[in-house]
């Protein structure tokens, strides 16, 4: 028996310790102490496993971490010191005393916590496996003695991608709920790929060797005013990153009475309310998945969302890029964020008929909001072409090498 004193907690080790080896074998086991009083913030790792490669390096480890007034326990791989996999990413399994990592005779992989309680595990028993792996592609595998892969980390992925893996319809990457009810997930569906969210990003990352951590090489949503959430209904996300209502009424007796963008609007037009609509220049949507129409007049895109009662706001593109007139019809005044001028585009929101401003230039109220709201379950269709482009010089560069 040998002791390891990562990050203040002990870590007892039955069996054999070999911190340089990539795998072990059945019969394994590695227990780690939980501190008695509770941290808040608190993460320890016994690392037990690492890949022999240059740095950064693939390392998996028993992690223990204080979440929500207790201690949970998972299993974890991580690249440097970024943790790329978690067992816990889904499903915490919270622990008291100890926690136990046991790779049993009969091949399965388990998280034993206090009087043998099994908290997470792979269900490969009775499949021949022999062996506990990490790879140089980061990828935890349970191989049998052909080293087929009976179970894999890859085909359960988290919220981080790495190099060699794949991902499919029954995949996605999901952010981490820690606490807050907020997440997102990137998802491969039949005919989009979809990223769904509440709040965050998604991107692709690269080892800096100069710098030592992880940078930045794509970012699917590169500023604040691409998130469909970055201001309140009926608010616009200015250059400056700030949120500024719609200007709609005749008179200014409601400037700044309210931190509601929407205070006025009727909140539907299906009861026989008459409307009209609003135009906003150099206003755009980041909203996607809604009813396109080409080759449209201004005026008929207008027509045709008044003529919908469940119809909120057109979008009209009329640009030198654009092969055609496009017009967009949105049920929700959201995602809206300032364009350069010039660019052709022109944002009408329905309001009630009479509430508009037709006698000047329409312009954005300038009144900041210092809380974003935050609306779950839009779905944002990601550009991908970065993301193509990224993939494609990277099989270049592999077919090369």
């Amino acid at each position: 028996m040998k002791l390891f004193f990562p990050f203040l907690f002990f870590v007892l080790l039955f069996n054999y310790f070999a911190f340089s080896e990539s795998d072990v074998g059945v019969g394994y086991k590695f227990m780690v102490v939980v501190p008695m009083k509770y941290d808040v913030g608190f993460i320890g790792s016994g690392f037990f496993m690492e890949t022999n490669e240059t740095e950064p390096n693939f390392r998996v480890a028993l992690s223990i971490e204080g979440v929500n007034g207790k201690y949970s326990c998972s299993l974890r791989v991580f690249v440097g010191d970024v943790k790329v996999w978690d067992s816990g990413h889904y499903s915490k399994f919270y622990v008291t005393e100890k926690c136990l990592v046991e790779f049993t005779m009969d091949g399965d992989l388990r998280l034993k916590g206090p009087n043998e309680k099994v908290g997470w595990k792979t269900g490969t028993s009775e499949q021949g496996v022999k062996r506990l792996q990490i790879l140089k592609t980061g990828n935890l595998v349970l191989l049998d003695e052909l080293n087929n892969i009976k179970w894999q980390s890859f085909n359960f992925p988290t919220d981080v991608m790495l190099r060699s893996q794949q991902l499919d319809i029954a995949t996605r990457l999901t952010s981490s709920r820690t606490n807050s009810s907020l997440f997102y997930s990137f998802e491969i569906e039949n005919n989009k790929v979809a990223l769904y969210v509440n709040s965050g990003n998604f991107g692709l990352y690269y080892y800096s060797s100069e710098k030592s951590k992880f940078e930045a090489s794509f970012q699917a949503l590169n500023r604040t005013c691409d998130l469909p959430i970055s201001c309140k209904p009926y608010g616009i996300c200015t250059f400056s990153n700030t949120c500024s209502c719609i200007q709609l009424f005749t008179n200014d007796d409601r400037k700044g009475s309210s931190s509601d963008c929407n205070e006025g609007f009727s909140g539907g037009f299906c009861g026989g309310i008459e409307a009209e609509m609003l135009e906003i220049d150099n206003v755009n949507s980041v909203l996607k998945g809604v009813t396109e129409i080409i080759n449209v007049s201004r005026g008929t895109c207008s027509d045709l969302c008044l003529q919908d009662c469940k119809c909120a706001a057109a979008l009209y593109i009329r640009n030198a890029s654009a092969a055609a007139a496009e017009c967009y019809l949105y049920r929700l005044v959201l995602g809206l964020k300032q364009v350069d001028e010039g660019t052709g585009f022109s944002y009408m929101v329905k309001v009630p008929k009479g509430s508009g401003r037709y006698d000047e230039k329409h312009n954005v109220k300038r009144w900041i909001f210092v809380v974003v709201g935050v609306f779950d379950g839009f779905i944002i269709l990601i550009l991908v072409g970065g993301f193509g482009y990224w993939l494609i010089k990277r099989r270049s560069h592999s077919l090369n090498s």
